[in-house]
C-alpha cells in the first residue's frame, strides 16, 4: 500500500525566501521516500535592511506579504496537508520582527517560528546525510547563509557540535562583519577540527551549488581547494555585471557569490579540508524530515 502526503518548509532567509513543497512517499516495509516536488525561490534580501537599518523597511514588508499570500496558494493549490515556516537571521534581528510576523499571520494566514542560530544548525543537521557520506571520515559541514553560517561537526555519521556565526554573504557584502567575528569562527574552526587526522568539508547553500552546478562534476563527488580558490579568483576578475552577462549569474546571485566562496574557502584553510561535498541540501530539507519526524512543531493545513 502506497501512502503519499505532501509536506512544505517555507525558508525566510537574510537573502532569500523559499518555499520547498516535497512530496511523503510511505511504502509497507521500506524506507520513507522524501521527493522535492516543487521549489520556488524570491530573493528579496531582508539583511539588506536589517543588518544596516535594524527593521524591515515598508516596501519589503509588502513584497513579504505578496510572497506569503502566493506560498499560501500555492501550498493550498498542491494540497499540502503540513508546513513549518523558519525564519532566520534577518528576521532575529529586525525590530520589527513581531509586528511581520502577526501582519503575515493575519493577512495570509501563515504562521512564522523565528528560530535561533543553534535550532537553525540542528533542523540543517537533521537532513538524512548518511546517502552523502562516508561513516568513517569526519566532516565539517558548512551552511552559509545570508546573514549567518551554521558549521557542525560530523564524526562516524554523527554530529559531535554545531555553532552559528554572524558571518553571512549579505553581512560581508555590507562590510558588517567584524575582525574578531572572524577571529572567533576561525578558532572555532582550528579547536574543533584539529583532533581528528583528516576532515572534508560538506557545502550547502545557494552559492556553492550554483558553483558545484558550473564545475560539471558528478553529484556525489567533491569540488577540490585548488578548483574554489580559482574559481574565487576568476569571479573578482570581473564586474557585477560581467558577472551577470559573461558568467550568466542571477543579479542576485552575482555579488553574494563572492563573500560566500570566502566563506567556504576559510572553513577549508583553516579546517585543513582539501575537499568539499556539495549534496544539495540546505534548511528546506531539514525542515521537512523535522517536521516528518516530529522534531519540531509545525502546522497542520485544515482542507
Amino acid at each position: 500500500m502506497l501512502k503519499i502526503q505532501k509536506y512544505a518548509a517555507i525558508d525566510i532567509g537574510s537573502n532569500a525566501v523559499r518555499l520547498l513543497i516535497s512530496n511523503i512517499i510511505e511504502q509497507k516495509g521500506k524506507p520513507t521516500v522524501f521527493k522535492k516536488n516543487s521549489l520556488v525561490r524570491v530573493p528579496i534580501r531582508l539583511g539588506a535592511d536589517v543588518f544596516i537599518k535594524g527593521e524591515v523597511t515598508e516596501y519589503n514588508q509588502e513584497r513579504m506579504m505578496d510572497t506569503m499570500k502566493a506560498f499560501s496558494l500555492l501550498m493550498k493549490s498542491h494540497g499540502v496537508v503540513r508546513y513549518k515556516a523558519c525564519a532566520t537571521s534577518a528576521m532575529r534581528e529586525a525590530n520589527n520582527s513581531k509586528e511581520l510576523t502577526k501582519k503575515i499571520a493575519d493577512n495570509c494566514g501563515i504562521s512564522i517560528d523565528i528560530i535561533d542560530g543553534e535550532e537553525e544548525a540542528a533542523i540543517i543537521a537533521a537532513t538524512d546525510l548518511s546517502t552523502y557520506i562516508d561513516e568513517n571520515k569526519t566532516y565539517l559541514y558548512v551552511d552559509v547563509g545570508g546573514g549567518s553560517t551554521e558549521f557542525s561537526i560530523i564524526h562516524n555519521g554523527n554530529k559531535i557540535k554545531s555553532k552559528s556565526f554572524k558571518v553571512g554573504t549579505v553581512r560581508l557584502l555590507n562590510d558588517i562583519v567584524t575582525r574578531e567575528t572572524w577571529s572567533e569562527l576561525e578558532q572555532w574552526i582550528k579547536d574543533n577540527t584539529s583532533t581528528y587526522d583528516k576532515i572534508d568539508l560538506i557545502g550547502s547553500g545557494g552559492n556553492i551549488n550554483k558553483i558545484f552546478k558550473i564545475s560539471g562534476k558528478q553529484l556525489g563527488k567533491p569540488l577540490t581547494y585548488f578548483y574554489l580558490s580559482n574559481y574565487y579568483n576568476t569571479l573578482q576578475q570581473y564586474s557585477y555585471e560581467e558577472r551577470i552577462t559573461e558568467l550568466n549569474l542571477n543579479q542576485d546571485r552575482a555579488d553574494v557569490i563572492i563573500p560566500a566562496t570566502r566563506i567556504y574557502l576559510s572553513a577549508m584553510k583553516w579546517s585543513g579540508a582539501k575537499d568539499i561535498y556539495v549534496p544539495k541540501i540546505g534548511l528546506s530539507d531539514g525542515i521537512i524530515k523535522s517536521i516528518y519526524y516530529e522534531t519540531v512543531s509545525s502546522v497542520t493545513v485544515e482542507e
